[in-house]
């Protein structure tokens, strides 16, 4: 009787704990399945650390960024396929060796950089071609005699404004340095005629042409 109590406990036993030992080990098979992948992301022109890169997991809908240096670390599973994403640089992936030994990898991910042509996109200042075609149909060009006439007589009053302006400190110093040049190059010795010097000549008609003697004539 005895016996047949200690068969029953034994039985029980052994079936509570075969399940608990049974997910133990395949916990164990799955933890010996994940590894710490770590690794830095670089240009391939520059070797230059290419920050914020997303480094996703394919098909999983997980995985993380790299920091400001490049650098990334998080957990994986051997046999994952990771895609390497960042705008203006080409898309490229990595599988992860099924046949590891240690529990953590590195890699240096090179990425190469990409040329996007973006379509032509033209702004307008109406909100759509209807409102350009009507606005433009409608557009009202003055360019008669007389508002060519009007035009013109602007540009002169500008240039009349112009002429007499009185110089200013740069043209005033321009012209004390050119004064001092001048004694400079003539002392201990007799001052040259103006009168013959085809550069004084020259300064003189430019002058006039420029109204610099009306204006004084005027004051």
């Amino acid at each position: 009787m005895k016996r047949n109590i200690y068969l029953f406990i034994l039985s029980v036993l052994i079936v509570i704990f075969t399940p608990a030992v049974s997910k133990g080990q395949g916990n164990a098979v799955r933890d010996k399945s994940l590894i710490q992948f770590s690794g830095v992301v670089v240009s391939a022109d520059s070797l230059q650390p290419i920050p914020f890169t997303n480094v996703i997991i394919r098909n999983a809908r997980r995985g993380t960024i790299t920091d400001f240096y490049g650098f990334f670390s998080f957990v994986a599973m051997k046999g994952d396929t990771l895609d390497f994403q960042y705008l203006g640089f080409k898309t490229n992936s990595f599988i992860i060796p099924d046949s590891l030994i240690e529990q953590h990898y590195s890699i240096i991910q090179v990425l190469v950089r990409d040329t996007i042509n973006l379509k032509e996109a033209i702004v307008y200042p109406w909100p759509t071609k209807d409102e350009f075609k009507r606005a433009f149909v409608e557009l009202k060009l003055s360019d008669d005699d007389l508002k060519r006439a009007q035009r013109n007589f602007e540009l002169a009053a500008m240039k009349e404004i112009q002429s007499q302006v009185i110089y200013d400190g740069g043209l005033n110093y321009q012209m004390a340095v050119q004064q001092r040049q001048t004694q400079l190059y003539s002392q201990g010795q007799f001052r040259s005629i103006s009168l013959l010097n085809p550069l004084a000549w020259a300064a003189f008609i430019q002058s006039w042409k420029d109204g610099a003697y009306k204006k004084k004539e005027k004051q």
